[in-house]
């Protein structure tokens, strides 16, 4: 491979989340660093994959404050200084989408906030609103992050800035007008959340519509940092569903939080036929058309900017009674690439959609949130028991082979690359 996506822990780098860095913590991505560069492979590193230094929750509640803004750009900057000599491609967030939604509205993730059966499941939070402020303050800390590498670091160190956001694609249940509109909001409250301020300076129309004063609003100077804030645009892909429009609002009635805001009902079957095979999650269905009209909307909605597959890949179950060369012949995970990277490949050269490399979820085995390690996504087989030894799996030859002979076709940035 010829890079490699990782992510620095902020309390590595801060343990109190700001003041003088932690000597101990940069030199281990210093080694980190070096080690990936001496191979040839090119470092892509995430500042922010959901774990914030525990003491500026505790200062001021995080990423509900707007102090986190100043704190994180204090962050990047430290992060740019230090690595940014030989680190030339940085993706701010990781999932914001997701981190504010399963963290602040769902409560499953750090910090556990949520408004919904708070007294079973969160201690505190406000599911209709929390979201959003998070989410308002992401986008803040991620154009003050842009603006000053752009100001201070990127003359000298030439690097490039982006984020990685988390969208499945969501096609209309019918033909019905209703669906089809119901489908574009989907997208509006998943991808279009963060995407378009970052293109545009303001929330998707149909968010302002619906979510109304409980949205934050830019303000005129915000709007302008915000938008055009991004080099590229990482795009985290696994999965695809149905929708259609919850014309009733029965979610909304029922949980009130900002999921379902966009007044859409997803569904994985139509006719009783489900979208696709499902693999050890049950969430993440195998539908390598979505792929497809992902980037195609992505072109046509913005414009069509450089994108950069950051995450695309399928989890096996992990049976503790199964014979170890079944789990290395992982020939549902090899078709699962070949097929999505074809339909990428076909929106490159059918559509034109401005594709510049492809990672795989994930290169390891490894603790998958919630899942904890009853599932695997890597392309190494990781022997919990045994000192962790790692044995490759038949996905590995086969990303050798593709590696090898460009068969993927991803000529202007070289190859697939695979994702830590």
């Amino acid at each position: 491979m010829d890079a490699y996506r990782f992510s620095i822990s902020w309390s590595r780098i801060f343990p109190n989340g700001t003041g003088e860095p932690n000597e101990e913590g940069l030199n281990y991505y210093n080694s980190l660093i070096n080690t990936l560069l001496d191979k040839g492979i090119q470092p892509y590193v995430t500042l922010f994959h959901w774990d914030l230094p525990q003491a500026l929750e505790d200062r001021y509640g995080g990423w509900l404050n707007s102090q986190i803004v100043d704190d994180f750009v204090h962050y990047a900057s430290t992060c740019f200084k230090e690595f940014g000599d030989r680190v030339k491609h940085w993706i701010t967030f990781n999932e914001p989408h997701n981190f504010a939604i399963e963290g602040y509205d769902l409560g499953i993730q750090a910090p556990g906030r949520c408004s919904i059966l708070s007294h079973i499941f969160c201690r505190e939070g406000k599911s209709s609103t929390e979201p959003y402020v998070v989410a308002h303050n992401i986008l803040l800390a991620h154009a003050g992050a842009f603006h000053t590498y752009k100001q201070h670091f990127k003359k000298e160190q030439g690097g490039i800035i982006g984020i990685a956001l988390d969208s499945k694609w969501y096609e209309p249940l019918s033909d019905v007008d209703e669906d089809t509109e119901a489908a574009a909001r989907a997208m509006d409250f998943e991808l279009g959340w963060f995407l378009d301020p970052l293109m545009s300076g303001h929330y998707p129309p149909s968010m302002q519509k619906l979510v109304g004063d409980r949205l934050p609003q830019f303000s005129a100077r915000a709007s302008m940092l915000v938008s055009g804030s991004l080099d590229f645009v990482g795009i985290n892909h696994y999965t695809t569903l149905y929708v259609r429009n919850d014309r009733m609002r029965i979610r909304k009635l029922v949980m009130n939080d900002a999921s379902t805001d966009a007044a859409v009902i997803p569904t994985a079957y139509r006719h009783g036929k489900k979208i696709g095979e499902t693999a050890a999650s049950g969430w993440l269905h195998i539908v390598p058309w979505g792929m497809f009209k992902l980037m195609k909307h992505i072109k046509e909605k913005y414009g069509n900017p450089p994108v950069i597959i950051t995450e695309n890949g399928m989890d096996d179950a992990n049976n503790r009674f199964s014979k170890l060369e079944d789990d290395l012949q992982d020939d549902k995970r090899i078709q699962y690439h070949k097929d999505y990277m074809s339909n990428l490949l076909d929106a490159i050269r059918k559509e034109g959609c401005n594709v510049h490399g492809y990672f795989v979820w994930s290169l390891l085995d490894n603790w998958e949130w919630n899942s904890g390690y009853t599932v695997r996504f890597g392309l190494y087989y990781i022997d919990y028991n045994n000192n962790l030894t790692r044995i490759p799996k038949a996905s590995v030859e086969w990303s050798r082979q593709v590696l090898a002979q460009k068969t993927a076709g991803l000529e202007y940035s070289g190859s697939t690359v695979a994702s830590s």
